[in-house]
């Protein structure tokens, strides 16, 4: 019981977090990604193929100064990261985690992904959407995933908003509506190495972000074995 109560609260995180993350987002540029910051990444814990400690491990190799695991629907692996970074010699250069997740949800009745970041864990509105399965029904819904990250005292962002079967012109607008708090403004559609922000899109949406007062991110949204590669 005690062991329990530890771990929850070691990954809670508090509204500093969220500050500091927004501090962040304003500047934001287009070579934030991925030699300094990386906001969408996953491991074993849901579709990608590193394990977290390889993740911390090659983000102090590259020398990242912050990052989100946002691993589909749960935050397993972020735990056993934000452990192995609270373990290692202090001499190294700690860089920044925030929690994340990935979810999928409804939107203008398409599946779309909603990343969420800084947000506490332990939040019983976000309980339900760290299951590791996607969820259904009215829980889908985008208004409620944007609803219960803010009241886990989290950050909504749209990601990649130029992949899916509606245009990102008319999911933004919708997505603001609902409160989202950001887009994913800077991701590279293709598979390209290196990796760098698709020019075409990348202005769309910025262009989106800038008419609605959003934060822009950025991230590899990798899955393989290579945090500077989407692959």
């Amino acid at each position: 019981m005690m062991a329990t109560k530890i771990a929850s609260a070691f990954v809670k995180q508090n509204p500093q977090d969220e500050r500091s993350l927004k501090e962040v987002w304003t500047n934001i540029q287009p070579d934030s990604c991925p030699t300094h910051y990386n906001f969408h990444l996953h491991t074993v814990f849901s579709d990608g193929q590193l394990q977290p400690q390889e993740v911390i491990e090659q983000v102090v190799a590259i020398g990242l100064q912050g990052l989100a695991i946002t691993d589909h629907h749960t935050v397993d692996g972020f735990r056993i990261a934000q452990q192995y970074l609270a373990e290692m010699d202090s001499s190294a250069k700690i860089p920044q985690l925030w929690t994340g997740v990935e979810i999928t949800s409804l939107l203008l009745t398409v599946d779309v992904h909603i990343l969420g970041y800084a947000f506490d864990p332990s939040c019983p509105a976000l309980l339900p959407y760290l299951t590791g399965s996607a969820p259904k029904g009215k829980a889908a819904q985008a208004d409620r995933v944007i609803d219960a990250i803010h009241q886990a005292g989290g950050l909504a962002v749209l990601a990649h908003p130029e992949r899916y079967r509606r245009s990102a012109n008319k999911l933004v607008p919708t997505a603001v509506k609902l409160g989202i708090d950001g887009v994913e403004t800077y991701y590279a559609y293709r598979h390209v190495d290196p990796w760098q922000p698709s020019s075409k899109q990348t202005q769309q949406v910025k262009q989106l972000s800038d008419r609605y007062g959003l934060f822009n991110t950025c991230g590899t949204d990798t899955h393989g074995k290579d945090l500077l590669l989407r692959r």
